[in-house]
């Protein structure tokens, strides 16, 4: 079975491969993925290794070559020797502003009929008060959780 992702490396990009190779200080998975796109170069004399060769030389998977390769060919060189950037990723519900309007809502006094503000209570507050469209009483306990 012919592979989808081939190899073919420049003279450019095999020297820049082997001079992050023979780097002393560089990420060891930058270094596995140069390796890879070396031995996988079908430009070269011997035609290049094979995913089964690479993965047991290397102690990868055989997924990991085929990743490697497949970025090489979809997104570049820096694409295949960097880590994909993660999917989903982690994004603040309030900006600085709002933070501002939570904490100094959190220091006034609490409504008539209650002894002290409450995380659920501050949460509906900003919402009534059209700072958020929504916000859940966790975000509000890590906000005040890093502001004391």
């Amino acid at each position: 079975m012919s592979k989808k992702y081939v190899v073919r490396l420049t003279e450019e990009e095999r020297s820049e491969l082997e001079t992050l190779i023979k780097k002393g200080q560089v990420a060891a998975y930058k270094r596995l993925h140069a390796q890879v796109l070396l031995k996988a170069d079908i430009s070269v004399k011997s035609g290049g290794w094979t995913d089964q060769q690479m993965s047991e030389a290397l102690d990868i998977s055989t997924r990991t070559v085929e990743h490697v390769r497949q970025r090489l060919v979809e997104g570049g060189l820096s694409s295949a020797i960097n880590r994909a950037p993660r999917s989903g990723g982690y994004s603040t519900k309030l900006d600085g502003e709002q933070e501002a309007h939570l904490i100094a809502l959190s220091c006034q006094e609490p409504p008539a009929g209650r002894g002290r503000w409450t995380l659920r209570l501050l949460a509906d507050k900003m919402v009534e008060l059209h700072y958020v469209e929504s916000l859940s009483h966790e975000t509000v306990r890590q906000t005040l959780k890093k502001t004391r």
